[in-house]
């Protein structure tokens, strides 16, 4: 910004503040809006006490008896009963894994009172390069809420073991943190494994370093992502981020209890498939330990879990439920994550703070939210948006991003000698991001491993998408599913193309499928294609569908693949999305194979 910018920027500011001092103190000036008689939730102090609310613009002026701000023309709106809370935050999110734009995300979060987004754009970034981030950050000018990137320091996560569309580095960083809308770096997943990747692949703390001071210098947040760390590889990712570090991928009790002692922001994520909170709160109730640095955050949520149940508001419900004082719950979602962002005018109700606020009716352990308000507007009532979003067209460039011809059956087949082999098999974990490992003796026939359908041992492919030929494979326990196959491009965090199924022929259909479409879900059964979902934006995300249409066709494919190809697990899509996800314990599987994520290595399918 430029001296004359900030000068205009300035004197704007100047100006907006002496028109609220003109309305507090000069007699014969008035607030636009009072809404009067709410039952306040102090943030600040952990309090609830009848007050009213002033407003003048997009600020809010007071709070407490406001009856002399309140002239011929001031809006008054009665909440007697009422409860009113700050703007949500959610300080860690993928507009990717909803597959919506950060426009529809927006459009079905804002009426469940989220008013301000942290989102990391690496999914794209992992496909498309800065081009993708520029991309997603261009869409934010316009948007009525406020949102914000954390742009990727690194793609892939794990050089070596995966292959991402464009390689990131800090070279690329500097210019990225210039884009609008950026406020930092994401998560440093590449050193999540911080001992191994020490020890395999140094170059990649060497260079997360760099970005990550690059960053902090210039006034930047940097996100970090400790799975399972603790001691000396939890202290050394912390100082590759820098000390005023977060991590959501706390999942025990232990790590969340040494993560807070260490002065880590623990973002206590709580997604559609990711449900950690319940464990990393037991820190806060059982340990007592000071909250002021527990924050909830969702990191991925499905856009048909946002509509059915909502979403922040929905999550600190979740947090009272396990025992958190409701007022504390709420500042989990406000100030406490304004003061990790940086935020200073955003998470309080307080006088010359912007009026992002929520209203709740009924119990306020139930959060339900009636009304929201963004800068001082009533956008949102009864789960209805009022005002309209625009329309953002993304461009060509993170289109048509599927580079592979058509595969066969036998291309996903593991091979192996002999009638018997012990292979490497990956174990789904409901609800985490963690996987389980086991070695399974499995029978062969004419050269190749068979799946085991009765015990739940199907085969897993991923496909490399991004022009290379590389194809991994092995086997999954856990979806118990009984026929067909699924695939799809949304695949973390290089989002190659990743199938699972009960046999190769409607895997090579699932595959083949998605590939024609450029990028989607497809889900087959005997041969024919009986649903699909095409994403054509860089295979992850879509603009040719509002975010209800999606959900209806999103839960469609649900129902398929838990009825029709009888898989029991729930949010299968997802689910098989963070199979190849190598920055989390214990084996994934890539383009290149088997991943030891706690090893850093690719490890063969069939042990010899």
């Amino acid at each position: 910004m430029s001296r004359k910018e900030l000068d205009v920027k300035s004197l704007s500011l100047a100006g907006e503040r002496q028109h609220m001092i003109d309305v507090l103190l000069d007699e014969n000036t008035y607030a636009d809006k009072v809404l009067k008689n709410a039952e306040f939730v102090n943030v600040i102090t952990r309090e609830i006490y009848t007050a009213d609310i002033a407003i003048s613009g997009k600020y809010v002026l007071m709070v407490g008896d406001c009856e002399e701000l309140i002239g011929e023309k001031t809006e008054v709106e009665d909440l007697t009963g009422k409860y009113v809370i700050p703007g949500l935050i959610d300080s860690h999110m993928h507009f990717e894994s909803a597959m919506l734009t950060a426009s529809e995300f927006s459009r079905i979060s804002i009426p469940t009172g989220t008013t301000c987004l942290i989102s990391d754009p690496h999914e794209i970034g992992n496909v498309v390069g800065p081009v993708g981030v520029k991309a997603m950050a261009d869409e934010l000018d316009d948007l009525p809420n406020h949102v914000y990137l954390r742009i990727p320091a690194l793609t892939p996560d794990s050089p070596g073991l995966e292959t991402a569309g464009v390689d990131i580095t800090s070279k690329q960083v500097p210019e990225m943190l210039s884009y609008n809308n950026v406020s930092g770096i994401g998560e440093i997943q590449g050193v999540t494994a911080a001992k191994w990747v020490y020890k395999s692949n140094p170059e990649v703390f060497r260079d997360t370093v760099v970005s990550s001071v690059y960053a902090r210098e210039n006034g930047y947040k940097v996100d970090g992502n400790a799975a399972e760390l603790f001691g000396k590889e939890l202290a050394s990712h912390i100082i590759a981020g820098g000390t005023e570090i977060s991590c959501h991928e706390t999942t025990s009790k232990a790590e969340a209890v040494e993560k807070l002692r260490y002065g880590v922001y623990m973002l206590m994520r709580e997604g559609s498939t990711q449900r950690n909170m319940p464990e990393c709160i037991r820190a806060i109730t059982e340990e007592k330990l000071d909250s002021r640095r527990a924050i909830l955050a969702t990191d991925d949520m499905l856009a048909e879990d946002i509509v059915t149940t909502g979403h922040m508001n929905d999550i600190v419900r979740r947090t009272i439920r396990e025992g958190v004082d409701p007022v504390e719950a709420i500042q989990m979602a406000t100030i406490n994550a304004a003061t990790w962002q940086g935020f200073d005018d955003k998470g309080v109700i307080a006088p010359g703070k912007l009026a992002d606020m929520a209203v709740i009716e009924g119990k306020l352990e139930d959060m339900n939210v009636c009304e929201v308000f963004l800068e001082g507007k009533k956008v949102a009532e009864n789960g209805k948006l009022l005002i309209d979003i625009p329309e953002y067209t993304y461009p060509e460039s993170v289109k048509n991003s599927v580079h592979r011809a058509p595969i066969k059956p036998e291309d996903l087949m593991v091979e192996a000698k002999g009638d018997k082999a012990n292979v490497n098999c990956i174990g789904l974990i409901l609800d985490q991001n963690l996987t389980d490992s086991f070695v399974e003796n499995m029978d062969v026939k004419d050269g190749y491993v068979c799946p085991d359908v009765e015990n739940d041992i199907l085969p897993i492919a991923v496909v490399g998408r991004h022009g290379q030929a590389n194809i991994g494979k092995t086997f999954v326990k856990g979806f118990k599913m009984k026929c067909g196959a699924f695939a799809e491009t949304v695949s973390h965090d290089t989002h190659n193309l990743i199938v699972m199924g009960t046999n190769y022929e409607d895997m090579a259909a699932a595959v083949n499928h998605v590939i024609e479409m450029q990028g989607g879900v497809a889900v087959v059964k005997d041969g024919e294609v009986i649903g699909e979902l095409p994403l054509n934006i860089a295979g992850l995300m879509t603009d040719e569908f509002d975010a209800f249409s999606l959900t209806e066709r999103m839960n469609s494919l649900t129902a398929m693949v838990n009825n029709d190809l009888e898989c029991e697990a729930h949010a299968p899509f997802m689910h098989l999305a963070f199979l190849s996800l190598t920055t989390s314990p214990k084996w994934k599987i890539t383009d290149m194979g088997v991943v030891d994520a706690n090893n850093y290595c690719v490890i063969p399918t069939v042990v010899e």
